[in-house]
């Protein structure tokens, strides 16, 4: 198993992107950057990574921050109950390590938003301490390699995977050895079209001997889809515009959007246009449709009915804003889809 370290870290060490959080042992800068890029491109998470070390230097700092100026500098990266996550995990690094992050797997592991990744990814990188990473490319790579059949979201797939890895785990490195399979499978041991030729591996690689390559990993299930179908009402007059919080335990909780009506399947517009008129006694001046919005889990149907006065009667949790004070309040990258083109 040795020399499965040995060539990984010198292919590692060959072909490596510059990347800043690879240039640390900071354990917050690491937390910060495996939480960004949870979900998320590297490409993407870059500029992130970028204004959350400039905005929150330290913990303390993250911690001390209002949560309205994170969700607002996350805004963009979607699955926002990262950056509460985030946030609320900084409080608890202040108050119960008095803001030093905690050194140890098992005191990682218990911060909230934290799992078995994203500890073994802190302890190995910022203190080299001998646990193995597994994620979605540390996955592909092991079941590729050794062609396993075990689907990765079972528990017996969960177990066999971690136990492989760490076997594989150079006790002395982790934290270039965990670096280095994880950028394997990133840019080398792709999901579609792997450069199989020019692989390190390509000898010992018995997915490719036995031409189940594009079958590895295996997954035990595909997630069920929820379909929802949103209708904003957006008012707006001459200086002003109607906003609202998202207080319940759904997607996007916290961030502010238009009052919302949602249904449980797709409407005729003539019958909603008419439910609107009756429930608030404004008719729209024209609608806005959005294309499918994609979730993990859902898919989104937003429909924005457009209003150019206010309504006479409150909304409940609604507040009235400047236009130009928009930009202050923390929402959805769907909400911001739509403004950018109306």
């Amino acid at each position: 198993m040795i020399d499965f370290s040995l060539q990984i870290i010198d292919w590692y060490r060959r072909t490596k992107r510059n990347l800043p959080w690879r240039d640390t042992n900071n354990p917050y800068f690491i937390w910060l950057s495996e939480i960004i890029l949870q979900q998320t491109k590297v490409n993407q998470g870059m500029n992130y990574y970028f204004k959350f070390t400039k905005n929150y230097p330290t913990v303390i700092d993250l911690a001390n921050a209002d949560e309205q100026c994170v969700l607002n500098d996350w805004q963009g990266l979607g699955y926002y109950s990262r950056a509460r996550n985030l946030h609320a995990t900084a409080k608890i690094i202040q108050k119960q390590y008095n803001g030093v992050f905690p050194s140890r797997y098992d005191e990682i592991l218990k911060l909230k938003g934290v799992g078995n990744y994203t500890a073994a990814a802190i302890a190995s990188f910022a203190y080299n301490l001998p646990y193995a990473v597994v994620d979605g490319n540390v996955f592909r790579v092991l079941s590729r390699i050794f062609d396993i059949d075990t689907p990765i979201d079972s528990n017996e797939g969960q177990k066999a995977f971690t136990y492989l890895a760490n076997e594989l785990l150079d006790k002395n490195n982790p934290s270039e050895h965990n670096q280095a399979i994880m950028e394997f499978g990133a840019i080398q041991c792709t999901p579609s079209n792997p450069d199989c030729t020019s692989c390190i591996f390509n000898e010992r690689c018995l997915a490719l001997r036995n031409n189940t390559l594009s079958e590895r990993p295996i997954k035990k299930g595909k997630i069920k889809i929820k379909n929802r179908y949103f209708h904003y009402l957006h008012f707006e007059d001459q200086d002003s515009i109607i906003i609202q919080k998202r207080t319940k335990k759904d997607i996007w909780q916290h961030l502010f959007e238009f009052p919302l009506i949602e249904k449980e399947s797709e409407i005729d517009e003539e019958i909603m246009r008419n439910e609107i008129l009756e429930k608030i006694g404004l008719k729209p001046t024209n609608l806005t449709k959005l294309p499918k919005h994609i979730l993990s889990h859902q898919h989104i149907y937003a429909t924005f009915w457009n209003f150019n006065s206010l309504p006479k009667e409150d909304f409940i949790n609604a507040i009235i804003i400047k236009k130009n004070e928009l930009s202050s309040y923390p929402i959805s990258r769907m909400i911001d889809k739509y403004l950018e083109n109306v």
